[in-house]
């Protein structure tokens, strides 16, 4: 620094009186750091004067000695040859053997279960208890016992004796936090994101400066913050009425006030546990000395400040109205100046806490310098039990001596809500790459690289409306591959004259094909296929994360935008439903509703999509056979691209959740690429169903790290490697994860969810050899109607050889005794199942007796229940731990199940995808029912309408068969249609009396009430249709009947004419002879 280094080299003594002094001159605002050293350390001489004695043999001292420190702890957690061959997320992404139990775990086990417990969302990973390695469990002592010789006589002196010989060489165990900053040191950019994203859904803090262990480099993981969304929810009064605001973002683009702790010298209390106070008082946001397993051997924290942020839920009791950053600076402040610079400059108020507050203490600099800065200041002092006093306007100062910390944490909370309600300065994460004299992580040559590459793609798109962009770049994914699905569809079932009708489709098909292939070269595309091309592995990884978070970013305004519109708009149709408007306003207001949820669909964009538009730009061209032309991708190269990519993790889309369509073409050559990389491997198929939101996705990534998206839509495939050492145990390579999104979601309607919900259902679970059911609660009514009709579709579909499996999982689940209390609806769940598989059964005429003839299923031990996911109320409650043991223990159950599986080949899986797809193709009718039951009493009103048909035709043909005999007698010679009416009148009288009477009164009359409308049109039409037929068919009989007539006049006409002719000729021969 410029001012100690002046007073080293000068080797005066400066006292503190000029010091302060020094300070006094300044003027008023803030000081910079050529005017003051803030880090200068004040030493005391034994005389009472002052001094800043030069440090710099005892810094390379104590750095040699933290070196020597850091190396042993290294070692001690066998990552002493990992910084220089870093930890890598693949290597925890494999399925390796289970998690150790604690009593398991030694110090070399340490790394690895703390990784694998953070990836599965236990925040108890940072109190892990570690096992003794020398010692006999059954003969150690829990206490040590003095060796010395004591006697009646001298037992009190023992008592009274400090005993430092005794077992002085044991060592201690490792801190928690010297665990989680030797991982991170040790690990490599993604491992590091991924390990960071998950320390924040554990809501702990994340470390924000950092000093490297080796050098004195002062870094800013920056790179781990990016994938990071926090959501809050800010409530405001106007006018008697609360309005709540969300606020959903990506972290390190949040504008927002940032508290900083500085502790100055030792203390006795907790900076760190005052801070969790403040910030959430059930959790420990930031460890501190009396959390578990808390040692005094600190070897990597000192210097680290830590970041945690306060989110609001929008209610009465929220701590604080909206977003705020807190920043804790760890280790005595006086020795790391470089850090308190930079925070003192970030900051929106700073929170100083001195062990006393007088003129000579080493801390007096750095308080004058804070003091006369334009910082608001708050400064505890733990030698003082004052409440809060305001020295001067945004200078508080506030006692801790022998008050409780609720105490303390309320008034703070007071004092900084008034700073912060006043002008203050704002933190925005992403500023600290500006920030000079430290490392950002982003700014390695290969991150910059990928993010490059990725901001060619973003600013093609960053000025446009994000609603608009999949409709300028990724045309073939828009309207022509729905109207493609929906022809395709209607191509397996044909009517009328199938074979014109077959070649009309056959030709639309290729027409849209032709229009796709018109409009595929994008720009966008070109870049981003070029770019997958052309980057090594790793920069292409940086590519496709940046790619992914600069969209994020683009998209996060514009979609909050929408949903506050979109709230409105749904808050103002409300009001005047509930004054019964019914006036054009009502309707003007629910269309711009439906326009808003339209545009909230569209604006969704992200790297799946890309990579949708990858698959139809191929499978255009490849239905065409056409090749590449001039400047086109070359499409011949997409399916290697995407099997790259799938080979290393990323989610694949099986199945479109907008169309509900799979590109057959597109995965069959996707797979076949991934046979030639990989080999024809055997894969393990899992899959997971279950309602909308019941924690499907969340409970896949807790378990195998696997992420479809933000929100699963569709279906999509994941490979998820075995572990080399975990190999031998399985007859199969990989388990491939089938994620799906949520059935029965609102955004569809009607006949239209069942029948996408029914398909996809089916789809899945005929792909998996086992299936996860996910269910929400207790109750599995929505998923059993689902799997009704999956039995009933593999029972119609006899061609394609299905042996699935499930498991039933449901989550949210708060009584611990629910497995044991829902015996009595395990037996219920099993009985339904089996009555509804028989019914099935029935119906298609199939020999099976019970569910699990048709899909493999152990009721007593294929059912779990998992606790709640949070321990506590969003935004602020962790996760609970007991959710991340049952995560774990059913990850056993399935691969225990997976071991007496061989699984299937990927070209057999690719096989099966075809033939499940095109059964599914040629079934239609059973999807569109809710479950079997609905199925059966369907078909049975079907036999009774064809009854009611039948009493009102025989009525018909009785009438008909009386007006016959008149009409030939010509004593009928015209029909009028009131006359049929009135005629059958009765019986159609009596047949919609028992139609009423069937709807009514039948036992499934809540099922039939569906229905009931659209019976009751067609009994209408059809009477209608059959008395206007009879009519036509009368008309024509009488026609003919005058017809006959008019020819039997002009018969005898011309018989008499040729009698009176042949009269003639007679008398004309006699005449002549």
């Amino acid at each position: 620094m410029v001012f100690e280094s002046r007073r080293m080299t000068e080797g005066k003594e400066t006292n503190l009186d000029e010091t302060l002094r020094t300070v006094a001159d300044l003027p008023e605002g803030r000081p910079t750091l050529q005017q003051i050293n803030i880090s200068a350390v004040t030493r005391q001489r034994k005389d009472g004067g002052h001094d800043l004695k030069p440090t710099w043999n005892t810094f390379q001292e104590n750095q040699k000695k933290h070196q020597t420190h850091t190396e042993k702890l290294l070692r001690r957690l066998h990552l002493q040859d990992q910084h220089q061959h870093m930890l890598s997320s693949e290597d925890f992404v494999q399925i390796g053997p289970p998690i150790k139990k604690t009593n398991e775990i030694f110090e070399r086990d340490l790394v690895c279960a703390f990784l694998q417990r953070l990836m599965m969302l236990d925040y108890r990973a940072r109190y892990i208890t570690v096992q003794q390695e020398s010692s006999d469990v059954n003969n150690s002592q829990a206490v040590q016992v003095s060796d010395s010789a004591v006697t009646d006589d001298d037992d009190l002196d023992a008592l009274f004796t400090t005993n430092v010989d005794i077992d002085q060489s044991k060592e201690n165990h490792v801190h928690p936090m010297d665990v989680q900053m030797a991982v991170f040191h040790c690990s490599d950019s993604f491992l590091k994101q991924k390990m960071i994203t998950k320390l924040s859904q554990c809501q702990y803090a994340l470390p924000l400066l950092v000093p490297d262990p080796h050098t004195t480099n002062l870094e800013c993981p920056l790179w781990t913050f990016r994938q990071i969304t926090k959501t809050w929810k800010i409530s405001t009064n106007k006018e008697n009425a609360t309005t709540v605001t969300m606020k959903s973002m990506p972290i390190y683009k949040a504008e927002i006030p940032m508290v900083s702790f500085f502790r100055l010298g030792s203390m006795s209390l907790s900076k760190s546990q005052l801070m969790n106070a403040l910030i959430n008082d059930r959790h420990d946001t930031f460890f501190h000395r009396n959390c578990k397993g808390s040692t005094k051997s600190r070897h990597l924290m000192d210097g680290v400040a830590e970041i945690a942020w306060y989110c609001p839920a929008g209610k009465d009791n929220d701590f604080f109205t909206d977003c705020i950053a807190f920043c804790n600076l760890h280790g005595d402040s006086l020795a790391i100046g470089k850090q308190r610079e930079i925070l003192t400059e970030m900051s929106s108020v700073i929170v100083v806490l001195v062990p006393t507050l007088e003129k000579s203490q080493e801390s007096t600099a750095v308080i004058s310098m804070l003091y006369k800065s334009s910082k608001p200041l708050i400064i505890l002092n733990a030698d003082n039990d004052c409440s809060a006093v305001r020295v001067k306007p945004q200078k508080y100062k506030l006692g801790m001596k022998e008050r409780s910390q609720s105490d303390v944490s309320e008034e703070l909370k007071k004092i900084i809500k008034s700073l912060l309600s006043e002008p203050h300065t704002s933190f925005r994460l992403e500023t600290m790459a500006k920030v000079s004299g430290i490392i950002v992580d982003e700014d390695q040559k290969i991150c910059q690289n990928g993010k490059s590459a990725a901001m060619e793609i973003v600013e093609l798109i960053e000025k446009m409306d994000v609603a608009k962009i999949k409709d300028k770049f990724l045309p073939c994914q828009g309207q022509l591959w729905s109207n493609w699905c929906k022809i395709n569809k209607e191509l397996h079932h044909l009517k009328g004259d199938i074979e014109i009708e077959k070649g009309q489709k056959s030709h639309q098909l290729m027409e849209l094909r032709k229009k796709q292939c018109d409009v595929s070269d994008s720009k966008l595309m070109r870049l981003f296929t070029q770019r997958l091309q052309s980057l090594p592995p790793k920069e292409r990884e940086y590519f496709l994360t940046w790619t992914q978070i600069l969209i994020d970013a683009l998209s996060t305004d514009d979609l909050s935008s929408i949903l506050q519109n979109y709230d409105e708009t749904w808050s103002e149709v409300l009001v005047l439903k509930k004054k019964h408007d019914k006036t054009a306003q009502l309707k003007h207001k629910q269309t711009e509703l439906e326009l808003l949820s339209k545009k909230l669909q569209s604006a969704t964009f992200g790297l799946e999509h890309i990579f949708r538009e990858m698959g139809q730009i191929y499978e255009a061209h490849k239905s065409l056979k056409k090749p590449s032309l001039g400047q086109q991708p070359d499409w011949t190269k997409y399916p290697e691209l995407a099997a790259d990519l799938m080979i290393s993790g990323h989610p694949m889309e099986l199945m479109d959740g907008d169309a509900g369509h799979v590109p057959l073409i597109w995965i069959s050559n996707l797979l076949q690429e991934v046979i030639k990389k990989l080999g024809d491997q055997r894969v393990f198929v899992l899959s997971v169903l279950g309602v909308q939101s019941s924690g499907k996705s969340t409970m896949l990534n807790a378990m195998f790290a696997v992420s479809a998206g933000r929100c699963t839509k569709g279906a999509y495939m994941q490979l998820v490697k075995l572990s080399e050492e975990n190999k031998d145990k399985y007859q199969f390579d990989y388990i491939l994860v089938v994620d799906t999104e949520g059935l029965r979601a609102l955004e569809l309607a009607g006949n239209a969810t069942l029948h996408h919900d029914n398909e996809l259902a089916t789809f899945v679970v005929g792909l998996g050899n086992m299936t996860l059911i996910n269910i929400f609660g207790e109750n599995p009514a929505d998923m059993q109607d689902v799997l009704q009709i999956v039995v009933q579709a593999f029972m119609r579909m006899k061609k394609v050889k299905l042996s699935p499996s499930c498991v039933f999982v449901h989550q949210n689940v708060t009584d611990i005794t629910a497995a044991e209390k829902n015996m009595d609806g395990k037996r219920r769940l099993q009985e339904k199942l089996d009555k509804m598989a028989q019914l099935a059964a029935k119906e298609e005429v199939c020999d099976v007796e019970c569910f699990s003839d048709v899909i493999a299923f152990d009721v007593q031990k294929d059912v779990k229940y998992f606790a709640q996911l949070w321990e506590g109320s969003p935004p602020m409650a962790p996760p609970n731990p007991g959710y991340s043991e049952s995560v774990q223990e059913l990850k056993s159950i399935i691969l225990s199940k997976a071991k007496q599986s061989t699984g299937i080949t990927l070209s057999h899986f690719s096989t099966k995808i075809q033939d499940l797809w095109n059964a599914l193709m040629n079934e239609h009718f059973v999807f569109s029912f809710k479950n079997t039951q609905e199925i059966a009493v369907y078909r049975k009103l079907e036999v009774q309408y064809g009854n009611w048909t039948w009493a009102l035709r025989s009525e018909m043909l009785n009438i008909e068969n009386q007006l016959y005999p008149r009409i030939e007698k010509g004593q009928l010679d015209k029909v009028e249609l009131s006359y049929l009416t009135k005629e059958t009148n009765k019986t159609y009288e009596e047949v919609t009396k028992n139609m009423t009477d069937y709807f009514e009164d039948d036992k499934d009359k809540e099922m039939l009430v569906q229905w009931r409308g659209r019976f009751e049109t067609k009994i209408k039409e059809f009477h209608e249709d059959l008395v206007r037929g009879v009519k036509r068919k009368l008309d024509e009989v009488i026609q003919q009947n005058n017809a006959r007539k008019k020819l039997d006049n002009k018969k005898t006409e011309f018989e008499n004419n040729l009698f009176q002719k042949s009269k003639e000729l007679v008398h004309l021969l006699k005449c002549i002879t």
